[in-house]
């Protein structure tokens, strides 16, 4: 029973009464209690059975066992009475450590959340975005700069003009040769001039021709 007083303030207490150290003590009172039922539930088995022998040969061995069997019952009661008071002491003791560590784990959430915010505010997060897409604007602006500016020599453009027009001409020239056939809506114009420049001399051939043919009928 020293355990009992103990907890009632009977004895000192030499560690912190923290939750958790309270309810290893409430444990050990509990498993203390629990052997000490099961004690007093043999001896008043026992005291009934001694009863039970001497109940007809000697009533005064019977009428002590019961009235030692009395006892233990009484004592027993108190026991379970004990055992139920702890139990419900370790049940309410767990509740409320429960709800202090959640209640604390709440406020350090609450704490912590006031720390990220700070003094953020909506406005300040407007400010500070259209700060950053003046800053994307800027950099963008920089980009085309920089890519506009031309490096190495600079290059004629009516030069290019002019060598894209000769390989489209070599390029129309080569598909002729191949194909055999002359698209006349697709000749550029130098091109049909110079055929236009050989069709008088065709013309001139065949008269020199028809001339000497005329000169040997008259020789004849």
């Amino acid at each position: 029973m020293s355990g009992i007083w103990s907890w009632f303030g009977g004895g000192s207490q030499k560690r912190k009464d923290t939750p958790k150290n309270v309810i290893l003590d409430l444990r050990t009172q509990l498993d203390m209690l629990q052997k000490r039922e099961q004690h007093l539930m043999r001896q008043i088995e026992e005291q009934e059975q001694i009863a039970r022998k001497n109940v007809n040969t000697n009533k005064a061995a019977a009428k002590a066992a019961l009235r030692r069997k009395k006892i233990h019952e009484h004592n027993l009661e108190q026991t379970l009475n004990h055992i139920a008071t702890i139990e419900q002491q370790m049940n309410a003791i767990e509740t409320a450590n429960i709800n202090q560590e959640t209640f604390l784990a709440m406020q350090r959430a609450s704490e912590a959340m006031k720390s990220i915010h700070g003094k953020l505010t909506p406005e300040k997060v407007e400010v500070t975005m259209d700060i950053l897409q003046e800053h994307n604007r800027f950099n963008e602006e920089i980009s085309q700069a920089m890519s506009s500016i031309a490096i190495g020599p600079q290059v004629d453009e009516g030069e290019l003009e002019e060598e894209l027009e000769a390989l489209q001409q070599q390029d129309l020239e080569e598909k002729m040769l191949k194909t055999g056939t002359v698209p006349a809506q697709k000749l550029p114009e130098v091109a049909n001039g110079e055929l236009k420049g050989k069709a008088p001399a065709v013309e001139e051939d065949d008269e020199e021709a028809e001339l000497r043919k005329l000169q040997a009928e008259m020789a004849i």
